[in-house]
Parts: structure tokens; sequence; C-alpha cells
């Protein structure tokens, strides 16, 4: 499973279609956003990802975020990481 790299120009609809549809084929998926722009559009990706899986698929949802390190042109970066699992 590929780990969904949101930037902040990222199209929110296509982010929660990304989330949505790793949920469906693997039963969980994983979002990393650096920066601020980023984790807003990932956030509001989520909220409508979780819409999109209860009204079709009758699936609850959880996040839980946590802080992990990336390395990026030989540069340690902190970036936000959200775990998205069924109830």
């Amino acid at each position: 499973m590929d780990i969904i790299k949101v930037s902040a120009n990222s199209r929110t609809s296509a982010v929660a279609g990304a989330i949505a549809g790793v949920i469906r084929e693997h039963g969980r998926a994983e979002v990393q956003a650096i920066g601020a722009g980023a984790v807003n559009q990932s956030v509001k990706a989520l909220v409508l990802a979780m819409s999109y899986l209860q009204e079709r698929d009758e699936m609850e949802v959880v996040c839980m975020p946590e802080f992990v390190d990336v390395e990026i042109e030989d540069k340690v970066r902190t970036a936000i990481k959200l775990v998205v699992v069924p109830r």
C-alpha cells in the first residue's frame, strides 16, 4: 500500500477519492502532508472521504494522526501522517 502524499495544491475531491479507494481496497489508508496548507487539504479530503464511505459503503472510519520524519533532498522534515482505518 502506498502513502497518499498531499500538497497544499492538491485537489480535495481527488485526494478524498484516493483515500476512499485505498480503504476499500486495502482496509486502511495513510495520508502524509508537510506544511500547514497540505495538512489543511488532507483534513478536508479526509472529511469528504468519510462521507463517501458512509453514504456508499455504510462504513465508518477513524483517523489517528502522528508525526513522522521524512527525508527530502538530504534534509529531514517533520510530516503529519493520518492513518485512516475502519471503526
